[in-house]
């Protein structure tokens, strides 16, 4: 298993050879760049920033390339998006990429590649809190300054986008119950206090400001999250997707998002 900076160094080099003097920089966000990176229970988020869109022979090359360094990265992976740096600067919402990996889409890779890219270009609301991130948190493995290449996020579209991520919270907390348990928390750190944090110090603010009925189920996630310990579905988590969901929509309400 690969460690960090062995996988950031890759994506990098990957990046480079695929993309050349197109190149604009390579950006770590997520748990990685906030601090709290566990390599058994977070993924290496990163974003590829690129001047025009790449053509097949340079995406595939790219795909390849990343496919294989995720089958020696850590559990849960890579999760790189390929994004033109007009739609970064001068933001635009829903995000147009131009590629996108994880690796819930290994299976269509290997079963047809073309088919995998035309599929994973298109946009994606889950860039405009993966931009306020890096704007807030963001390191650059290579290339242009953050401030060069990020323009501003409105509120508005950052809070739709992580709203977005937590809407079917009621069926997936039943099967992950440790990510949806801390991105609620997460999700309501911003709505009430405007916050941009990871899941770990969502958490941590829920452990502090949410009703303490569910203040074991929130302990528990956080300490699942920072060791290496599982957490299993209990009755109470839905209780805490119903409370997290109602007061989400309200703040959404309020902001006139719905």
């Amino acid at each position: 298993m690969l460690d960090l900076n062995t996988i950031t160094d890759a994506i990098v080099d990957v990046s480079r050879d695929a993309f050349g003097d197109d190149l604009v920089g390579v950006y770590l966000h997520g748990s990685a760049a906030m601090g709290c990176w566990n390599p058994a229970k977070s993924d290496v988020d990163v974003i590829v920033v690129v001047d025009n869109a790449p053509d097949r022979a340079s995406k595939l090359r790219f795909l390849d390339c990343i496919v294989g360094i995720n089958s020696r990265a850590t559990k849960k992976g890579v999760e790189i998006s390929v994004v033109r740096r007009g739609v970064c600067k001068n933001f635009v919402y829903p995000t147009p990429y131009e590629l996108h990996f994880s690796p819930t889409h290994l299976a269509l890779y290997y079963a047809d590649k073309d088919e995998y890219l035309r599929r994973l270009c298109g946009v994606d609301r889950d860039l405009a809190a993966h931009f306020t991130v890096i704007n807030n948190y963001g390191k650059v493995l290579f290339g242009a300054p953050v401030s060069d290449v990020f323009g501003e996020v409105g509120a508005e579209y950052y809070f739709d986008s992580i709203a977005a991520d937590v809407k079917c919270a009621r069926e997936d907390i039943k099967r992950d119950t440790l990510y949806v348990t801390l991105n609620l928390c997460r999700v309501l750190a911003y709505a009430r206090d405007g916050l941009v944090i990871s899941k770990k110090g969502g958490g941590e603010w829920g452990l502090e400001h949410l009703p303490k009925r569910f203040r074991l189920l929130i302990s528990r996630a956080v300490r699942c999250y920072i060791g290496d310990g599982e957490m299993e579905y209990t009755p109470a988590a839905s209780d805490f997707a119903d409370y997290a969901l109602g007061e989400i929509e309200s703040a959404l309400r309020a902001h006139h998002l719905i």
